[in-house]
């Protein structure tokens, strides 16, 4: 498995929406869990803002980066 940085750059939408919802969750609990335990959590507080950012934007350059695409993999659970 290759890591590509000239794909990186390219900036295509590569998250789809349920994973855009799980990333939006997770990074919102982390900011909270950050804000209001003293000590320093400053790992939470990173990973909780690149998981909002990702989420928010649709693009994940670790996933560009890997060739990966997660935006047309829903599952529809009406289709048998």
């Amino acid at each position: 498995m290759n890591f590509d940085f000239k794909r990186m750059l390219k900036f295509e939408h590569n998250v789809g929406e349920q994973e855009k919802k799980y990333r939006l969750y997770a990074g919102s609990a982390l900011l909270l869990i950050s804000l209001f335990i003293p000590g320093g959590m400053v790992l939470a507080l990173l990973v909780g803002l690149v998981l909002v950012a990702t989420g928010y934007s649709g693009w994940c350059p670790v996933y560009s980066g890997l060739n990966k695409n997660t935006c047309g993999t829903e599952n529809n659970s009406s289709e048998s």
